[in-house]
């Protein structure tokens, strides 16, 4: 099939149905199998909640089953956020080439998706306590919610870090069986970061959702994005030198906030000019940055009883 033809045109145009390879392939880009970023900014709270709440020794058999639950969630919440935004997204550059817009799923396929990888990721809940499988059904509800918050408020971010941040207290529960005070600062955190990285995606989108009316931060913070993104990237990191002090956290951890911290720097000066390109540069910078603290809290726990 042409690289220019979309699924739509070879089943109306050339009137025969794509094979299985073709529609394997439209699925996986539903899914944003293509694009991990989503899966590494959903898992790295997870991680951090992992390794906070196992003491750097969480049981690796509830580390599996949360990564491959975070693989599941975000490409259960990529086919349900296509199914919503169905309407909108051929009308918008980046997103014109979805499946869904070009024809190549349908909307009861994609919700079928959905549906399956849902069952899937309930299923690996399954071999967890039942506080956590309890806690699972808040993360369904939330992956449901948040696509549909942008017709609603110019803040639908807060929804996705809520629903990104929600492995956190799941973790602590499938760990501990408890949920100390500051997971939820942690949790807290997430939602915080939530706001600036997807601030900075809906800025390369800016000039699309104000001409067909779709809110978002990007838009209701207009000409002091920047100044915002910066305050809401202290925020975030003094609640991270908190919650360190809370964890009782040492000089590995705080030097993975530095490397953090350095990173939010470089993420500003890639918006200094609002450049659409810079902009998406800036968000997928984010994979980098939930990764230094990872790494802090690695060898923090593993190095500093060395020390």
């Amino acid at each position: 099939m042409p690289a220019n033809m979309s699924f739509h045109e070879v089943k109306i145009g050339s009137r025969r149905s794509p094979t299985w390879r073709e529609r394997v392939h439209a699925y996986a880009l539903l899914v944003r199998l293509h694009r991990p970023i989503g899966i590494f900014l959903l898992m790295w709270p997870a991680l951090w909640a992992l390794w906070l709440a196992g003491g750097g020794q969480p049981p690796w058999s509830i580390v599996v089953i949360f990564v491959l639950g975070v693989v599941l969630m975000r490409s259960a919440g990529c086919a349900v956020n296509d199914f919503a935004d169905r309407g909108f997204d051929g009308h918008v550059t980046r997103t014109r080439d979805r499946p869904l817009a070009t024809g190549a799923v349908s909307p009861q396929e994609a919700l079928a998706v959905f549906g399956v990888l849902c069952v899937l990721a309930l299923g690996l809940a399954l071999f967890l306590n039942w506080q956590t499988i309890a806690l699972s059904v808040v993360a369904f509800v939330l992956t449901i919610v948040y696509p549909f918050m942008k017709r609603f408020t110019h803040i639908p971010q807060v929804f996705l870090g809520a629903a990104f941040g929600w492995a956190i207290p799941m973790a602590f529960m499938a760990v501990t069986e408890s949920i100390p005070p500051y997971a939820w600062l942690l949790f807290a955190a997430t939602l915080v970061w939530a706001l600036i990285y997807d601030t900075q995606y809906a800025m390369v989108d800016r000039a699309d959702d104000l001409r067909i009316g779709i809110k978002s931060t990007a838009i209701l913070f207009g000409e002091r994005d920047r100044l915002v993104i910066a305050l809401l990237q202290i925020l975030m990191l003094g609640m991270l030198i908190w919650i360190g002090f809370l964890a009782e956290r040492g000089l590995f951890f705080h030097l993975g906030l530095l490397v953090a911290t350095v990173l939010a720097l470089y993420q500003q000066w890639l918006i200094r000019e609002r450049a659409p390109v810079l902009c998406f540069k800036a968000f997928l910078n984010n994979n980098y940055f939930g990764m230094a603290i990872f790494c802090g809290l690695v060898l923090d726990y593993a190095l500093a009883p060395l020390l």
